[in-house]
């Protein structure tokens, strides 16, 4: 049994999709449903079971396992970079994790674990999955530092040998629909310029960046899912590793891949950034992608282009993306 924890979210449910597509549908979706439409990302998708996030960590705290379970892939935790619940995050996002992390290494199961490139707050300390640095990162922001946590518990405990902790920079793609807020700008973009014709970007406040030249390494869920499964297959690597393409880009190069994947000529707004997150912004990410390429993952990964166009075309100008795109 595989299980995949926040299965029903983002890249949960683009894993589950992997896997399918592997011809694996013997399954454990663990999440928490609610009210949300993130139900509609498991409608085209094979899995032989369902289980409330609440009820699964009760079964994980007891020690057994009666799943005969495979691999735990924990793509599950609040994402929302502006939550302000730290006892939320800190229970959701840490001790949940830990539990899962004794449960699959007691069992002797593969354990990988969504980390985040919110842990490297600004980059003042550079952008490297390097475990001797790992303690000098300093999060902006209480999501990273809940995700930041549980990579030193696992580095202090020696866990982290025998684990994949993944630290997903800006992931785009099928199935992040439910997200609100958090959805990625290329979906809240293509929706703004069917509306108006036009996107919207924030302003800089540095003058080393011109508006809408800040930066982010974009990567697509395929691809992001693409790695999981190296990850599955291969045991035996083992620690903290970024996840990107290993190219910084600017949102005016993204807001350009979305109007070419749309046929438009670009026309960008740039808007003031709300003061209350200008004093937390990245102005600049970029994954060190050379620890998994010398790990042995060789595969190429798709341009922002070649995504943008894939996500734009197959998925976003669709009627309804959760059911006319085809599983992600």
């Amino acid at each position: 049994m595989y299980i995949v924890t926040g299965g029903a979210g983002f890249i949960g449910s683009a894993m589950i999709w992997k896997l399918n597509t592997l011809g694996i549908d013997n399954i454990l979706v663990v999440d928490n449903l609610a009210s949300t439409d993130k139900w509609k990302n498991l409608v085209n998708l094979r899995y032989a079971d369902y289980l409330h996030k609440d009820q699964f960590i009760k079964f994980m705290a007891e020690g057994d396992d009666p799943f005969g379970t495979t691999a735990v892939i924990h793509m599950g935790a609040c994402s929302s970079t502006t939550e302000r619940d730290a006892d939320y995050l800190m229970e959701n996002n840490y001790r949940y994790t830990q539990v899962l992390c004794r449960f699959a290494l007691k069992h002797e199961v593969r354990f990988i674990n969504a980390s985040s490139a919110a842990t490297y707050g600004e980059g003042e300390n550079g952008f490297a999955d390097d475990h001797a640095t790992l303690g000098r990162l300093q999060p902006l922001n209480m999501y990273g530092y809940s995700k930041h946590l549980f990579d030193l518990w696992a580095q202090r405990t020696g866990m982290l040998d025998h684990l994949a902790s993944i630290k997903f920079f800006n992931v785009f793609g099928p199935n992040e629909y439910h997200k609100a807020d958090m959805m990625s700008v290329i979906c809240k973009a293509h929706k703004q310029i069917h509306e108006t014709g036009r996107m919207r970007l924030f302003k800089s406040y540095r003058p080393e960046y011109p508006h809408g030249g800040q930066m982010r390494d974009f990567v697509y869920v395929k691809d992001c899912v693409d790695i999981l499964w190296w990850l599955l297959e291969h045991r035996e690597v083992n620690g903290v590793f970024n996840v990107g393409t290993g190219i910084a880009r600017t949102w005016n190069d993204l807001a350009k891949s979305v109007f070419s994947a749309m046929g438009r000529r670009p026309d960008i707004e740039y808007i003031e950034m709300p003061e209350t997150i200008r004093d937390k912004y990245q102005y600049m990410t970029r994954a060190d992608m050379g620890k998994l390429r010398a790990a042995g993952y060789q595969a190429p990964i798709t341009t922002l282009e070649d995504a943008a166009r894939d996500y734009v075309e197959n998925y976003l100008d669709k009627a309804d993306p959760y059911l006319d795109g085809r599983k992600a």
